[in-house]
C-alpha cells in the first residue's frame, strides 16, 4: 500500500473539491514531502491516475489567468470514498508497514468514529504482539543480541521496535479513550490541518 493514495484521497476529501495545487499545498503544509513519497510529481500523477480509476472525478474549470491550460479540480467519488476508508483502516492496523503509512493514517483517523478508531488501534497492538511472539521463538531478548552474533542485533531491533510500537499505540488508545480529539460525528472537525485554517 502506498501512502500517496491515502494522502491524496484524504486531502481532496477534506476540501470537497480541490485542484492539484491545493492538494500539494496541503501535503506540504503537513510536511508530507519530508516523511513520505508525496513529491509534486507524484501528487499530480496520483490525481490523474485515480481519476482514470474512478476514485476521483475531474472537472475542468476556467483557464489559468497566467494563460496556461485549464485548471482541473478533483472531487472524490463514492468509489474513492470507499477506497479512502479501506486504506485508512489498513494504515491503522498493519504493523509491518513503512512509517509513512501509519503517519498518514494518524492524520486522518478522526474521519472514523471514536469506537472504530479504538478498535483498529487495539487490533494493531494485537498484531504487534503476535509478531513479537514469532521473533522470540528463536531469540531470547534477556540473553542479549550477542547470542546470535551480530545478526542478533536485527532481532534485538525487532523486539525493541515491537515493544515501543505497542506501548506507543496503547498510550494513544488511552488518550482517545479519555476524550482526546474530535472524531466523526462528535462535532466540528479540527481545521488546523488546512493552510491558514482554510475549511473544505
Amino acid at each position: 500500500m502506498s501512502a500517496i493514495r491515502l494522502l491524496v484521497l484524504g486531502a481532496v476529501r477534506q476540501h470537497g473539491r480541490a485542484h492539484g495545487y491545493q492538494v500539494r499545498g496541503d501535503l506540504e503544509y503537513w510536511g508530507a514531502h519530508e516523511w513520505s513519497n508525496a513529491k509534486p510529481g507524484s501528487i499530480y500523477h496520483a490525481l490523474k491516475q485515480m481519476a482514470k480509476q474512478g476514485l476521483l472525478r475531474a472537472h475542468e474549470i476556467a483557464p489559468s489567468t497566467a494563460g496556461g491550460p485549464p485548471r482541473t479540480e478533483y472531487e472524490i467519488t463514492e468509489h474513492g470514498t470507499a477506497e479512502y476508508f479501506k486504506l485508512l483502516r489498513q494504515s491503522l492496523t498493519a504493523y509491518d508497514q513503512k512509517p509513512d503509512l501509519l503517519t498518514t493514517g494518524l492524520g486522518f483517523m478522526v474521519d472514523l468514529g471514536r469506537e472504530e478508531a479504538l478498535g483498529l488501534l487495539e487490533q494493531r497492538v494485537r498484531s504487534i504482539e503476535e509478531w513479537r511472539a514469532t521473533v522470540v521463538e528463536d531469540y531470547l531478548p534477556e540473553d542479549g543480541p550477542q547470542q546470535l552474533g551480530h545478526i542478533g542485533e536485527i532481532m534485538n531491533f525487532w523486539v525493541h521496535s515491537a515493544d515501543t510500537g505497542a506501548q506507543w499505540t496503547r498510550d494513544l488508545i488511552e488518550r482517545i479513550r479519555a476524550g482526546a480529539y474530535t472524531f466523526a460525528g462528535e462535532g466540528a472537525p479540527f481545521v488546523g490541518v488546512l493552510p491558514d485554517d482554510e475549511t473544505g
